[in-house]
C-alpha cells in the first residue's frame, strides 16, 4: 500500500504542476529535507543527473566510478552533539538513492581513522561496477567523529563506541528509514562492503548486529586493530634500530631497506616456493607450503645489492616473527613471506619514502596518531611507537580491544537467518597479516561445527603478491559484490572467484577459499585461470 500511496504523490505532481517523470522525482527527493527521523538532521537533499564520475581517493592504483545514474543525494548528522571534551560530534552520513533502484541497500565500509564522510558510491572490486551504477541504494558514514587523522576522538567516550561499532546499526536504521520514504518499500537485501577498517567494520556487523545485513565482505580486515598497533610499533622499533642516521644522529627509517634489498627478498621467496602450486608464474599460490629462511642472503662480505647484512635478517626474522613480550608472550601474529614485499605498497607502511629523519610511512605516522589517542586506554600522555614498552604493551589496549576488536566467533543468529560472511586478505598485507586472520577461520571453523559446516556461512579468500587491500604482483581485481548477492540471493556458495589484475595483463586466476589454493592443472594456456583447480592443503 505505501509504494501505491508513494507512486500516487508522484503522479499527482505530473499531473497538477507538469512535471516530467524526472522533475518530479527530484522534487521528491529534496523533500526529504524534511523528514523527520529521531535523533537525526537531514542537511541537504538534491537530485543529481546520471553521468557523473568520480575517482575513489586514496586507492592505489586509482579506481574510477561512473558515469553514474540519476539520484538523490541525503547528507545528515545523527546524535548531533557536544561531547564531554567540549568538542563537537555527530555520526554523519551520505545516502545515495538512484533513479532505477534494485531493491537494496549497499553499506559501504569506511577506512583509517574513518573521519571523513567518503561519497557513497559503493566500491564493489577493482575493475567491478561500483553498486551506486548497478541500481543499489548506497550510503557511508564518517564513524561518529571529524578529522582522518585526528585521533583524540579517542579521549571521549560515545566517539570511542560509535568509531568501534555503534555508528553502523545507527546509520543503516536512519538509511532504511529514509530508503522507505523515499522508494515506499524498503530494502529486500542488505549488504556491507569494506575494507582495512572498512572489513574491521564489516566483521563487526555480522557478531555485533547480526540480523542487520544478509551479507557482509570484509577485505584485508584489521580485525584486531589494538594489536595490530602493537605489531607497527614493534616493527617500526626494529627498522628504526638498523636505519642509517643524520648528521644529528637521527635514523632515517625509509633506509634500513632499500627498494633493491626488499626486491631481493621477494625474489629470493620467488625462487623458492613460486613453483610449488605446480607452475613458476611470479605468484605464490601454495602459500602454506612456502618455507623461506632470509639467512640464505647474509652477504658473505661486504654489503652489496646481491646479498643483505646480518643485522638486516634479524630485523626481517624479528619483524616476520610477530610481536611479542620479554618473556616470548606473542601479542600479535606472523607474516607469511610473499613476492609484495618488493611493492611500494609494502614499503609505504613499513619504511615509507622519506629521505629524512622525519618518517612518512603509514606505520610511523598514522600508526603514531591512533596509538596516542586511541588504541592505549586510558590516554596514556606522549605514547608513541617508539616507546611502547611491550612487556605493558597488552594491558595498554586492553580497553580499546574489549570495544573495537571484531574477534567474537559467536556468529549463530547471523549464519541462522541466512547471512554471509566473505572474507579476502591480500598475502602481502603490511598491515594487517594473513597469518592472523587465517587464526580466525581457524578458530571459527573450531567454534561452529567444522570446516565445512563454517563454509555454509563464512569463507576466507587469500590473494597472493596483493598488498593492502589491492595493488602488489597480484591478481587484485574480482568481483566481490557479485560473488556475495549469488551466495545470498541463489544459495550458490563461492566455490572460487575469477579474478585479474594489472600486474599481469591477460591472466586471469582463480581465487580460492581457505584452505584450498590454485593449483596449475599441467597443461593448457597457463595465463587462463580455467586451466587450474582449487586444491586443498590439508
Amino acid at each position: 500500500m505505501r509504494t501505491i500511496l508513494h507512486g500516487f504523490a508522484v503522479v499527482a505532481g505530473v499531473l497538477a504542476w507538469g512535471l516530467s517523470p524526472a522533475a518530479a522525482r527530484a522534487q521528491d527527493c529534496a523533500g526529504l529535507k524534511h523528514i523527520v527521523i529521531f535523533q537525526t538532521t537531514i542537511e541537504s537533499a538534491e537530485a543529481v543527473p546520471s553521468g557523473g564520475t568520480f575517482a575513489v581517493p586514496m586507492s592505489m592504483p586509482a579506481i574510477q566510478a561512473g558515469p553514474l545514474p540519476a539520484y538523490c543525494k541525503v547528507n545528515g548528522v545523527i546524535r548531533d552533539r557536544i561531547g564531554a571534551d567540549g568538542k563537537h560530534y555527530g555520526i554523519r552520513f551520505e545516502l545515495r538513492m538512484p533513479a532505477g533502484w534494485n531493491h537494496k541497500l549497499y553499506f559501504q565500509g569506511g577506512g583509517g581513522l574513518d573521519g571523513s564522510v567518503q561519497p557513497a558510491v559503493g566500491i564493489a572490486g577493482r575493475g567491478a561496477p561500483t553498486a551506486l551504477e548497478r541500481g543499489y541504494a548506497v550510503v557511508s558514514d564518517d564513524g561518529g567523529h571529524e578529522g582522518p587523522m585526528d585521533s583524540s576522538f579517542g579521549r571521549e567516550q560515545q566517539a570511542r563506541l560509535d568509531y568501534a561499532f555503534e555508528s553502523t546499526p545507527e546509520t543503516a536504521r536512519v538509511a532504511r528509514q529514509l530508503v522507505a520514504t523515499y522508494y515506499g518499500s524498503s530494502p529486500v537485501h542488505s549488504y556491507f562492503i569494506g575494507c582495512s577498517n572498512g572489513g574491521r567494520e564489516a566483521m563487526m556487523a555480522a557478531e555485533r548486529n547480526p540480523l542487520d545485513f544478509d551479507g557482509v565482505v570484509a577485505g584485508d580486515p584489521g580485525f584486531r586493530l589494538s594489536y595490530a598497533a602493537i605489531a607497527e610499533a614493534w616493527d617500526t622499533q626494529a627498522f628504526m634500530a638498523i636505519a642509517p642516521r643524520d648528521a644529528a644522529g637521527h635514523p632515517i627509517l625509509s633506509e634500513a631497506f632499500s627498494s633493491s634489498d626488499l626486491k631481493l627478498v621477494a625474489n629470493a621467496v620467488l625462487a623458492q616456493c613460486d613453483a610449488l602450486d605446480g607452475l613458476k608464474d611470479g605468484e605464490i599460490n601454495n602459500f602454506s607450503a612456502c618455507r623461506f629462511d632470509p639467512a640464505e642472503l647474509i652477504c658473505q662480505g661486504n654489503k652489496t645489492d646481491a646479498c643483505l647484512s646480518r643485522a638486516q635478517v634479524q630485523v626481517l626474522k624479528k619483524s616476520f616473527g610477530g610481536a611479542h613480550d620479554s618473556a616470548g608472550n606473542p601479542l600479535y601474529a606472523p607474516w607469511p613471506y610473499d613476492a609484495g614485499m618488493g611493492d611500494l605498497g609494502w614499503r609505504m607502511w613499513k619504511l615509507g619514502t622519506s629521505k629524512t629523519a622525519v618518517p612518512n610511512a603509514l606505520n610511523a605516522t598514522l600508526g603514531a596518531t591512533s596509538l596516542a589517542d586511541y588504541f592505549t586506554h586510558p590516554y596514556i600522555s606522549g605514547r608513541t611507537p617508539m616507546n611502547l614498552d611491550f612487556d605493558r604493551a597488552a594491558a595498554e589496549v586492553d580497553q580499546t580491544a574489549r570495544i573495537n576488536d571484531a574477534v567474537d566467533t559467536d556468529l549463530s543468529t547471523f549464519a541462522a537467518h541466512g547471512g554471509k560472511l566473505l572474507i579476502y586478505e591480500g598475502l602481502s598485507d603490511p598491515v594487517f597479516s594473513a597469518d592472523d586472520i587465517i587464526d580466525y577461520y581457524r578458530q571459527l571453523q573450531r567454534d561452529n561445527g567444522g570446516p565445512e559446516k563454517t563454509a555454509s556461512f563464512a569463507r576466507l579468500f587469500l590473494i597472493p603478491g596483493m598488498t593492502h587491500c589491492g595493488g602488489g604482483p597480484s591478481t587484485d581485481e574480482f568481483d566481490a559484490l557479485s560473488a556475495l548477492e549469488t551466495w545470498v540471493e541463489k544459495g550458490q556458495a563461492p566455490h572460487s572467484i575469477l579474478a585479474k589484475g594489472s600486474a599481469f595483463p591477460g591472466r586471469t586466476r582463480p581465487l580460492c577459499p581457505y584452505p584450498k589454493y590454485a593449483a596449475y592443472n599441467g597443461s593448457g594456456d597457463p595465463q587462463d585461470a580455467a586451466n587450474f583447480t582449487c586444491k586443498s592443503t590439508q
